[in-house]
């Protein structure tokens, strides 16, 4: 069996801000990887969100663009993942304040 190599998508962004901020998205989604509970996650998926809130605001979007098209399109669904994540982490919270506060009573 021939072993299949990853290729990753290149978007040829016209002003270099895509690959800037897919170093440090990368980055960031390695460290909610690694995380373990929801509640570790949190921060570094608000971080994530707000590195992809760069790439969704950029000012030099073209709609006729087909990698433009793809960084908006990848960038949303990377909000809504870390939009997941912040959600769960809050929920992790309140779990865990709930439980102590049992043990405490």
């Amino acid at each position: 069996m021939k072993k299949e190599t990853a290729r990753q998508a290149s978007i040829r962004c016209p002003i270099g801000l895509f690959p800037r901020q897919e170093e440090e998205i990368a980055r960031l989604t390695r460290e909610i990887d690694q995380a373990r509970a929801a509640a570790q996650k949190a921060p570094w998926a608000q971080a994530l969100f707000e590195a992809v809130d760069v790439l969704l605001a950029c000012e030099q979007y073209d709609e006729e663009s087909l990698d433009c098209r793809l960084c908006r399109n990848f960038s949303g669904l990377r909000r809504k993942t870390a939009t997941l994540v912040i959600k769960a982490g809050h929920l992790d919270d309140r779990r865990r304040r709930t439980a102590d506060d049992r043990r405490r009573s």
